[in-house]
């Protein structure tokens, strides 16, 4: 875990201690009180997004086979191949995950613990990883990974902007 700790440590004085723009305490506090059930509502929708996604992939894979077997029948080839590739299925696992870490963050935000915050600052920097993922397939492109990024970042600063709130954080 020393690569994660480094990280933190250097992400702290770009976001944290060395940021230009600071967070007033009367937001730290509003954003320390709320975030546990901010977490929440979060880890839901992720999770409903990924069912969502995975609801999407059926479909569109069942209106494929559809089509095929109707290519088919009239003497044809296939049409176009299934619609679950790689990048769905890492789409689908990568999402699921985020939505449960955003869920296990609550008992450790509720009592002020580091290891919420900790588990919020891994589910940001899934999240980046997510972008760069869906750089290189079919779903993503140069676009998506500057959205990624841009939530990233804004994460990250919100994050590092309250973490002296949570004990053990320095």
């Amino acid at each position: 875990m020393s690569a994660v700790d480094s990280l933190e440590k250097s992400l702290d004085g770009v976001f944290g201690s060395k940021s230009p723009v600071k967070l007033p305490e009367n937001g730290k506090k509003a954003i320390v009180q709320w975030l546990p059930w901010i977490s929440v509502i979060l880890g839901v929708l992720t999770l409903w997004g990924a069912y969502a996604l995975y609801h999407w992939a059926r479909v569109a894979n069942d209106v494929v086979n559809y089509v095929n077997e109707l290519s088919r029948l009239y003497g044809g080839s296939a049409v176009t191949a299934s619609r679950w590739s790689v990048g769905i299925w890492v789409s689908l696992i990568v999402v699921a995950v985020e939505g449960v870490i955003y869920l296990a963050a609550y008992p450790g935000l509720k009592a002020r613990k580091k290891t919420g915050w900790n588990l919020l600052f891994y589910g940001a920097l899934l999240n980046l990883v997510y972008g760069i993922i869906l750089l290189f397939t079919d779903y993503g492109g140069v676009g998506n990974f500057v959205g990624y990024l841009v939530g990233t970042v804004i994460g990250l600063w919100l994050l590092f902007q309250i973490r002296s709130a949570y004990s053990g954080s320095k």
